[in-house]
């Protein structure tokens, strides 16, 4: 049941955070919502999540959400039974019946996001903060490994787990995991000291430039640093066996002329790497160097190599959204180290650069201590949170999978236990189906009706390009799409087992106007920036208070969902 009276109580709708938090509770064993009431909960085996963002109140024939000065818009509305489509109404959209035969209420949410934007649905669902206890627990292990671990480099080591988790290429040594594509891929001997030896392990950073050829990204160009000394001790172009198509010069810095008269090979270049990394059979015998990089499994992958010892400092490091989201290098080195790199323009990158940028940020963690560059640490995925419970149901290990478009597993899913990458709906259908049965736990993402009303688009890096202002032209496959969407959630509800707790959440609405005048704002004020003037900017493109207004009144409506709640 839905507690009316602690939701009026509330400023603001029902959040995301609020939906997350009730599937921890029912899941595993957070404290009970207090906007919800769920009796028995223990009795709940399972729990299927879905977000399906375009399922408006229009599209699914509920009433609009009140406007009245003395309505509240947060109260659940009830949904009305549907009446039975008159034969003459069958060319007409029926909109979704599943919804309006399976659930009684419509409970409106508010996405998360400030007064001019909209911040992402899936993070804060997929991300929440630590109790209390956890906290405390992290913390009296900081303290202990501060104590206990001198300030040496290795420290820093990433764990067999963290390896895999990023997509390392692990040495077979170490774990069976990872797959040699071919005969060229060379593995790094282990020899390890004694701790309480004084031969301390060598430290390289290193950083490799490519260029794209007919056999895909080739390496081009490779430079390693020695860590103490701060001295190149290797830098080296190297011709790429096939055909060159593209230099990439704004990424690589690898021009035609900087190869032109090269004639090192690959296969020189790595037998070179192998040499610095291997270690010696001296006596005492010197441990295997350790491997400093950014994203340093995409050097090792360049290389061909794969080697055991590796601090990478995009997970040294937090990005300000948190997890599994990499912090650029570029931002890192301005952020921690106060200075500007990567700032050449169509010049590219130097790797040389880029690696002494990673020797500073690891002597600044060193110096600093485990906690400097870390945001969010008082956040995690609600995955980490599953798994230090035994669930409601005494299940022991909590289950969990996410099915979603693109890559889950690299993205909001790498904490799960089953990740199924898609590429449309129906893919999104037959994972669900095909992990429900196993796990106590599962996301699932439905896009086709969002994507045929023109709200979603392809994004340009790391910013979504702006979706149209002007309405789609008309959908005719809309009441088609609908219609398989209704059978495909009729018959994933047929499937599961009783006393399965059934959440569906659209997240947002529209937000194409929000993102059209938030382009305009960033292009009046990127102006002004560059030093144009009022009137060479046009009055015609100039931000006012009457376009700012406009902006929050349609961050407001963007922000507007739905969410239904179930127990089969």
């Amino acid at each position: 049941m839905y507690n009316k009276g602690e939701i009026v109580k509330r400023r603001e709708a029902v959040g995301i955070n609020d939906i997350r938090d009730l599937v921890l509770h029912l899941v595993a064993d957070a404290p009970p919502p207090s906007w919800v009431r769920v009796d028995n909960p223990h009795s709940i085996p399972k729990v299927v999540a879905l977000l399906i963002p375009g399922l408006t109140p229009s599209i699914l024939g509920l009433p609009p959400l009140p406007t009245s000065a003395t309505t509240n818009p947060n109260v659940p509305i009830t949904i009305p039974v549907p009446s039975p489509p008159l034969e003459s109404d069958s060319s007409t959209p029926s909109g979704v019946p599943f919804i309006p035969h399976t659930f009684s209420h419509a409970c409106p949410t508010r996405a998360p996001g400030d007064a001019t934007r909209m911040h992402s649905v899936m993070a804060e669902f997929f991300q929440g903060p630590v109790t209390g206890e956890e906290k405390k627990k992290r913390l009296q292990q900081r303290v202990a490994s501060e104590r206990a671990t001198e300030k040496t480099p290795a420290r820093y080591l990433m764990s067999i787990e963290q390896m895999i988790e990023n997509d390392y290429p692990l040495p077979s040594y170490m774990a069976d995991v990872f797959q040699k594509p071919d005969d060229a891929w060379m593995e790094v001997p282990l020899i390890e000291v004694d701790s309480e030896s004084d031969v301390l392990p060598i430290v390289y950073a290193i950083d490799c430039e490519m260029c794209l050829t007919e056999d895909g990204k080739e390496l081009t160009r490779v430079c390693v640093i020695e860590y103490e000394t701060g001295k190149v001790v290797y830098d080296q172009h190297v011709k790429p066996h096939k055909p060159i198509l593209d230099y990439l010069t704004r990424w690589s810095g690898i021009t035609a002329e900087s190869l032109a008269s090269v004639t090192t090979t690959f296969n020189e270049v790595q037998t070179h790497i192998l040499s610095l990394l291997s270690p010696t059979q001296a006596s005492p015998p010197t441990p295997t160097p350790i491997l400093l990089g950014h994203s340093l499994e995409s050097d090792l992958k360049t290389l061909k190599i794969c080697h055991p010892r590796c601090i990478d400092t995009a997970v040294l490091y937090h990005h300000p959204r948190g997890r599994p989201f990499k912090p650029a290098l570029a931002w890192l080195t301005k952020k921690w180290c106060g200075r500007v790199i990567q700032d050449r323009g169509e010049g590219g990158h130097d790797p040389e650069e880029d690696a002494r940028a990673c020797l500073e940020l690891l002597k600044k963690k060193l110096d600093n201590g485990p906690g400097y560059g870390e945001f969010r640490t008082d956040f995690e995925s609600i995955f980490e949170r599953m798994s230090r419970s035994a669930g409601h149901a005494g299940t022991g290990v909590i289950r969990s999978a996410v099915v979603d478009h693109g890559n889950p597993n690299a993205m909001h899913g790498a904490k799960a236990t089953s990740t199924f990458p898609c590429k449309n709906d129906e893919d999104i259908f037959e994972g669900l189906m095909k992990t429900i049965p196993a796990h106590q736990f599962v996301f699932g993402r439905f896009n086709a009706v969002a994507d045929a009303l023109g709200w979603i688009t392809q994004k340009a890096g790391e910013q979504s390009s702006t979706p149209s202002t002007e309405d789609p032209p008309s959908q005719p496959n809309l009441p088609a799409i609908l219609s398989r969407l209704d059978t495909q959630l009729t018959t994933l509800y047929q499937s599961l087992p009783p006393r399965t707790a059934f959440v569906i959440f659209t997240g947002h609405s529209d937000p194409r106007a929000m993102a059209a005048l938030n382009t305009r704002k960033n292009t009046f004020e990127g102006a002004l920036r560059g030093g144009k003037t009022l009137d060479e900017v046009g009055k015609e493109n100039w931000w006012t208070n009457q376009d700012a207004r406009g902006l929050e009144e349609e961050v407001e409506k963007a922000k507007r969902g739905l969410l239904f709640l179930c127990v089969k």
